[in-house]
């Protein structure tokens, strides 16, 4: 039986991305480039960036159309991913530095390689993986390491590990997280924690363009709003011409268009990478750990503020723009009907005319038959002077006698040539 051209392909890629496992102790970097601001994404560039690191270490290519790709790189395990935005690095070692979260531990990336990255990064982050302390040891390590009013920590997957990061960029330029692992906890269960760790924390970080996103537009959406609200008032006034104002009206209806064109792409993007934070978190089931704040809890207080602030700029521009709108079509109706009154003025004011132009014809053409009318009598005169004596009239009484008929000949004649150009009127005129 033929199977589907992508049967192999989509099927292969609900296991294309496995969980690493990770031996404790061990320690992980990690990386996320994201394309620079404004620029579209160069895989073609990200693919090279990420064969230059390889060949550096003389490890495998990966196939030409291959979004991931795990292999030793020195003594490192390096997993490289392509998502839709970004491109991930992970590199995990055996063992700890005696210096917890050195920052030479992330050297397995040079910097010259770094600096040639086609992209920006979003987010960077040293994992120490160790095993689980007692309390107090743990407390001090937890005080040592990382900002007391930011520190979220907790229990996860049943006891498996504590877990604990401040969320906050290092004088390295990196997060911090801590794994500490109880005995029982396979390698497995320890890689599955520490990718979601990084996931969270790069999620988070994707969506938080969002808000940056919001932000820059806001002063743009109060001046927008405060025009748009100037000229719905001007609409109730007969200040100021409809016309003007309509045109002002489609002005900011144009902006606000290409504002939410702009923003589309970033405002669902983050609801995306909201939901996926919200999901990792789900899956870590935390339990609380001596009294401290979950990383649930963390997220709570920080980031959803900020993932409401970019769902209200969201709600607030689509609403701007039907206001506008709603707006637009009752000035356009309202235009229609004054340009119809205005139609309706220019036709009356036209069958007036035409009245009158009517009225003024009949005029010119009284006057037309009596002038014609009096030189056709002249004419008739000296025709008929000759005959005055035979037929013992006066010339005076022969004149009078041939003015009725020739009047109403010239008469009939004018009529007649004007039915035939179509200028008879209704009344018999």
């Amino acid at each position: 039986m033929q199977d589907h051209p992508l049967r192999y392909p989509l099927a292969n890629e609900l296991h294309a991305r496995p969980f690493p496992a990770l031996d404790v102790p061990s320690s992980a970097v990690y990386l996320a480039i994201a394309p620079h601001p404004g620029q579209p994404r160069d895989r073609a560039a990200e693919r090279a960036h990420l064969l230059a690191l390889l060949d550096r270490h003389g490890a495998d290519h990966p196939a030409p159309d291959a979004t991931h790709w795990s292999g030793q790189v020195g003594r490192h395990v390096l997993k490289w991913e392509s998502h839709t935005e970004f491109v991930t690095f992970t590199a995990f070692a055996p063992g700890l530095t005696a210096r917890a979260f050195d920052p030479a531990e992330f050297e397995v990336f040079p910097a010259d390689w770094l600096e040639a990255a086609p992209g920006v990064r979003a987010t960077s982050a040293v994992i120490r993986i160790e095993p689980l302390a007692e309390d107090a040891v743990l407390g001090a390590a937890l005080a040592a390491h990382f900002v007391p009013e930011s520190l979220a920590s907790a229990r996860v997957m049943e006891g498996a590990a504590v877990v604990a990061g401040d969320f906050r960029i290092d004088p390295a330029g990196h997060m911090r997280f801590l794994i500490q692992v109880a005995p029982e906890t396979g390698p497995q269960r320890v890689g599955r924690i520490l990718q979601r760790l990084c996931e969270l924390e790069t999620y988070k970080s994707m969506s938080m363009l969002g808000l940056a996103c919001a932000r820059e537009m806001g002063p743009r959406l109060d001046e927008l709003d405060r025009k748009l609200t100037e000229l719905m008032a001007d609409m109730r006034s007969t200040e100021r011409s409809a016309e003007a104002t309509l045109g002002g009206l489609l002005e900011i209806s144009a902006e606000l268009e290409d504002m939410a064109a702009r923003a589309a792409f970033r405002f669902a993007a983050t609801r995306a990478y909201e939901a996926i934070v919200t999901e990792r978190i789900a899956m870590l089931r935390e339990e609380r750990y001596e009294g401290r704040q979950m990383l649930g809890e963390f997220m709570r207080r920080r980031f959803d503020p900020a993932m409401r602030t970019v769902a209200a700029s969201e709600r607030r521009l689509a609403g701007m723009a039907d206001r506008a709108m709603r707006a637009g079509e009752l000035l356009r109706t309202r235009v229609d009907v004054e340009r119809q009154g205005q139609n309706q003025a220019l036709l009356a004011s036209m069958d007036r005319r035409a009245d009158l132009q009517l009225q003024m014809q009949r005029t010119v053409e009284g006057l037309s038959v009596v002038a014609i009318s009096y030189y056709a009598v002249s004419l008739v005169g000296y025709l008929a002077y000759p005959l005055a004596e035979v037929i013992g009239l006066s010339k005076g009484m022969l004149t009078a006698l041939a003015v009725p008929p020739v009047v109403l000949a010239v008469w009939l004649v004018v009529r007649g040539i004007r039915s035939r150009h179509g200028g008879g009127d209704a009344h018999g005129g």
